[in-house]
């Protein structure tokens, strides 16, 4: 299947936008009060929020990469 130029192009954007944007959101949460407990332990909102950000860039970067291998072909 051809991917066109544009379609690849948008998908290299988006990929790196997650690539981008998470990291800074994660940056966040952990400074957020509730992402440890007193203890200094990670809470469930820390340890979701994680998750969260390592499946976005997984998928960002698949993303892109999709992108890129349809420039190339």
């Amino acid at each position: 299947m051809q991917l066109p130029a544009i379609l690849a192009v948008v998908l290299i954007v988006a990929g790196l936008w997650s690539l981008a944007v998470w990291p800074q959101f994660l940056k966040r949460v952990m400074k957020d009060p509730r992402a440890r407990d007193a203890a200094g332990k990670a809470t469930r909102f820390l340890t979701v929020h994680v998750v969260l950000v390592t499946i976005s860039m997984v998928l960002g970067l698949a993303t892109a990469g999709i992108g890129v291998a349809g420039l190339l072909a």
